[in-house]
């Protein structure tokens, strides 16, 4: 299958006008109990993104005994997906926020970022995937168009749900369905003025009575005010048949994708956390996400250290702050979350994939592939092992980035892929 995408070229631009110490780049990034380096001020951050490339007649790489395939291309930028009973897969695919720009790191940053970004426009719509034949060959067709950046997805009986940039809303759906019957329902409004962090993730509760939703931050450490703040930098419990909703758990900068786990029901979730402390701070997360708890944003990041840019300070609030369960590195950029199953094979049979979208802000870039996590006794225990790689090459070009992972019922993990506007399915040979 050849993959066709459009990119915007140009050379990267590094800005380094902070020093990185390399004793610090040494230190242990992962697990429970990070090394945490001193902050590093400057006047900006340093600042690199991959220059994209083509794949070629290359793709990338998965473990040994796995087989990776694109089973969709020329999409508009895939971000989540979601399969269906009958094994159908939806992608939702468009890009959101355009916050106003504040001060000179915000338009620099705005413009590097965009040389590791598809030239192709938002599709704000539903694709669905179907393997007609069980051949391995999936037809797309579109589901759903004219929605809002859609991001997280989530089937509750004959309800599926969507949550827009603005709004979760609500289909009627049928097992087979091929396309929605009609224009979707609102549920609940969720906060999207100035919507620096746009995407908004979702998942259902166990018993399919609540949805949980992740609402990012509106700026980097509250340079737009506290003002801008209110409803933000949370995850919001909603009610699947009134939509009344309520903050489940606050200080999260920004939830970028929530599951939850199965033997438990415990929601979890990954989190990208602040800029502007240097290469190797601050680290993003994986957590469980306990009721009623408050996670450090903006006053303090992993448990009681404390973000001296804050104004007001908040001892009282930094006290109280949750330490997360696992760090992922800083700056790997956390875009999507899913436990594993047994037909995912002996080795990844246990644990989380990960789907780190890759840095901007470090020079060294890091993230930029799929990780696992294993688990144990249903907690994180050891480092992460990379399970698909390939999207960063020798040559520091980016030909992928990844954005959400799911696991199908035959046990294949599928990842969606916004930089070559594909979705990869990863399948254990051992199945066959």
């Amino acid at each position: 299958m050849k993959l066709h995408s459009l990119y915007v070229y140009a050379a990267p631009l590094s800005i380094l006008l902070m020093a990185s110490s390399a004793s610090a780049q040494d230190a242990q990034q992962y697990g429970p109990n990070p090394d945490l380096p001193e902050p590093q001020r400057g006047l900006l951050p340093d600042m690199t993104v991959p220059e994209p490339a083509e794949w070629g007649d290359q793709q990338p790489t998965a473990p040994d005994g796995y087989t990776i395939t694109a089973i969709a291309t020329d999409l508009q930028i895939p971000r989540q997906t979601l399969v269906l009973p009958n094994g159908d897969i939806l992608v939702a695919e468009g890009s959101g926020g355009n916050a106003p720009k504040l001060k000179p790191k915000d338009f620099i940053a705005g413009y590097i970022k965009s040389q590791g970004t598809t030239s192709v426009e938002s599709g704000n719509r539903l694709t669905l995937l179907r393997d007609e034949n069980g051949d391995g060959n999936y037809e797309q067709s579109v589901f759903a168009e004219d929605l809002n950046a859609p991001y997280g997805l989530a089937l509750v009986d004959n309800n599926l749900y969507v949550a827009n940039q603005d709004a979760v809303v609500r289909f009627d759906y049928e097992e087979g369905q091929t396309e929605a019957s009609g224009p979707p329902e609102e549920l609940a409004k969720l906060p999207a003025e100035i919507n620096h962090h746009w995407t908004k993730a979702m998942t259902a509760s166990a018993d399919g009575d609540y949805l949980y939703v992740g609402i990012g931050s509106n700026s980097n450490i509250t340079e737009r005010g506290m003002a801008a703040e209110v409803n933000r930098a949370e995850v919001w419990e909603i009610d699947t048949e009134t939509g009344m909703h309520r903050p489940y758990a606050t200080g999260l900068r920004n939830p970028t994708a929530l599951t939850i786990q199965p033997e438990t029901d415990q929601l979890w979730a990954v989190v990208n956390e602040r800029d502007e402390l240097g290469p190797n701070l601050v680290p993003d997360y994986l957590t469980t996400v306990q009721e009623g708890s408050f996670y450090g944003w903006p006053y303090s990041y992993w448990g009681q250290h404390v973000d001296s840019r804050v104004r007001p300070q908040a001892p009282e609030k930094v006290e109280s702050a949750v330490v997360p369960d696992y760090s992922l590195g800083s700056h790997v950029a956390p875009l999507g979350l899913a436990f594993s199953i047994p037909e995912m094979g002996d080795e990844f049979a246990e644990g989380v994939f990960i789907g780190e979208h890759g840095s901007w802000n470090r020079n060294d870039p890091v993230g930029y592939k799929v990780v696992f996590v294993p688990f144990s006794n249903g907690e994180p225990n050891g480092d992460p092992i990379d399970f698909v790689t390939g999207f960063l090459n020798g040559d520091d070009q980016t030909r992928g980035r990844p954005v959400g992972v799911t696991i199908d019922p035959d046990g294949a993990l599928i990842i969606a892929d916004d930089l070559t506007n594909a979705v990869w399915r990863v399948t254990y040979d051992g199945n066959d």
